[in-house]
């Protein structure tokens, strides 16, 4: 039963009533994203399930010139190339809303809510390292500007992960204070929170490292990788970052890409697993390690983890419930 998709499962469960039990028991998995790829051609996209291992084609006009910026709700935050606008797409309703116009550079954006809601919020940041501080812009759909104003950053930030929305605010991860930052969009303040001490557990230099951060019913994670080594994982305690132990682990699965990361519980065939996506012959395909086994899946010793980082254009996006009757 776990192996069929929402709607085969409803149709199952008709059978009988040991069937219904059955069906009913594997319909309370939680929804995994899904990942969206450019193929070849700029207007086609592959949208793959890595659970189902299934594959389809999307013909998306409306993206052929643009960049994704960052990935969340069933929605894409895109960038233009040549007009360099911004706007947001949902690749399954195929609905675009734009936004204002804006010429300020930025390092990472980032959307708290889907943009058809009344609190959807956009914020950009940009560090200016020599002048030691950061500019933050933020706008919203149906807005006519961009509010940008500068923060004082005492220590050279180098972003090292993208921003992820919790609770009211925008949180980063960067490297120089080696610290977790965040930016209130109500109040706008911005706020420099706690060290991670950990980042300098990890061998190699700070260029070869990894950092991922997610969240999690209420909780944030870092994922800290580099080279060959064993993945670590912290979680934000009440006073400070606690390492995550192989039992505390058990159930996850964390989707990372150089967008957006997400942390699911309990899937079919990928709990305890990092999950990325590697290419060859023309075909992507969900790469994963396993902190059980401390291997990756398909074993390759040669793997490193900067190479598990998706390539641009590959972001995992939210599916919708109904997500079949739009791919046909």
């Amino acid at each position: 039963m776990s192996r069929l998709v929402l709607k085969d499962n409803i149709i199952a469960s008709a059978s009988c009533k040991s069937w219904c039990e059955a069906a009913l028991s594997v319909r309370v998995v939680e929804k995994h994203p899904w990942l969206l790829s450019f193929s070849k051609r700029s207007s086609l996209f592959e949208l793959h399930d890595p659970v189902q291992s299934k594959s389809y084609t999307l013909n998306l006009p409306e993206l052929a010139e643009a960049t994704v910026r960052y990935s969340s709700h069933s929605w894409l935050l895109m960038h233009a190339s040549t007009t360099k606008d911004l706007f947001f797409f949902n690749p399954f309703t195929q609905e675009l809303i734009s936004l204002p116009k804006s010429t300020l550079p930025f390092q990472a954006i980032a959307f708290s809510s889907p943009p058809t809601s009344d609190n959807c919020v956009v914020v950009a940041l940009n560090f200016k390292l020599r002048q030691h501080y950061v500019t933050i812009s933020t706008c919203h759909p149906g807005a006519t500007e961009w509010i940008t104003e500068a923060f004082p950053a005492a220590l050279l930030y180098y972003m090292k992960s993208k921003l992820v929305y919790l609770n009211d605010r925008f949180y980063c991860f960067t490297f120089g204070g080696d610290s977790l930052n965040s930016f209130h969009p109500s109040s706008r303040t911005w706020v420099c929170l706690a060290d991670v001490y950990h980042y300098h557990q990890l061998q190699g230099g700070w260029e070869r490292r990894e950092t991922f951060l997610a969240e999690k019913q209420g909780e944030l994670f870092l994922v800290f990788t580099c080279g060959k080594e064993k993945p670590v994982v912290f979680k934000q305690g009440s006073l400070q970052w606690e390492k995550m132990s192989s039992t505390e682990l058990d159930g996850f699965t964390i989707f990372f890409s150089s967008y957006y990361s997400q942390i699911r519980t309990n899937l079919p065939w990928m709990r305890k697993n990092l999950c990325s996506l590697r290419f060859g012959n023309n075909r992507m395909r969900c790469l994963s390690y396993s902190f059980d086994k401390s291997r990756y899946n398909p074993h390759k010793g040669s793997l490193s983890w900067l190479k598990l980082v998706s390539r641009p254009k590959c972001p995992w996006i939210d599916p919708p419930d109904n997500v079949l009757d739009y791919l046909g």
